[in-house]
């Protein structure tokens, strides 16, 4: 749980992301927090481009994106090199994207979670270790992957 973490929304996952930084916060973990920081409507790749950039650069080791089904953040965070962004949907969901993807990016949705639910999902992500073994052999096929777009070989 060692690392520095950021924390994004949009204005449907504020409410989510509010109790997540909470909570993370009570745990000591080094949390940023790239806002929205009000319920003014915005445009969520506005918000995950920051957080994904973050991890995808190196800025940061792994971030949480919210927004209000998590579909939207899901998408715009996993066009950033080398990030594995995960939506998930309860605990299961949460400890595999991390066992079996090693995902750096966990995605929840502010409009179909429950605070309680989301922070024991954040929980089990954080404390899920990840396997390697024949799924490290599945993430160095979507890094070759990665490569072969950004050569134009695919």
């Amino acid at each position: 749980m060692d690392g520095k973490y950021v924390i994004a929304s949009d204005h449907g996952g504020l409410e989510l992301k509010e109790a997540i930084s909470n909570f993370l916060k009570e745990m000591g973990i080094d949390l940023v927090d790239l806002g929205t920081l009000n319920d003014d409507s915005v445009d969520y790749p506005d918000y995950g481009v920051r957080a994904a950039r973050a991890v995808s650069l190196g800025e940061a080791d792994k971030g949480i994106l919210i927004c209000g089904t998590g579909i939207g953040m899901s998408i715009v965070a996993n066009k950033f090199p080398g990030i594995r962004a995960a939506l998930v949907t309860d605990e299961f969901t949460a400890q595999m994207s991390k066992e079996h993807n090693n995902a750096n990016i966990l995605v929840m949705g502010g409009r179909v979670l429950t605070a309680e639910q989301a922070c024991k999902m954040v929980k089990v992500w954080l404390e899920t270790k990840f396997e390697g073994g024949r799924h490290q052999r599945r993430l160095d096929k979507i890094a070759g992957l990665e490569d072969d777009i950004r050569s134009g070989s695919v």
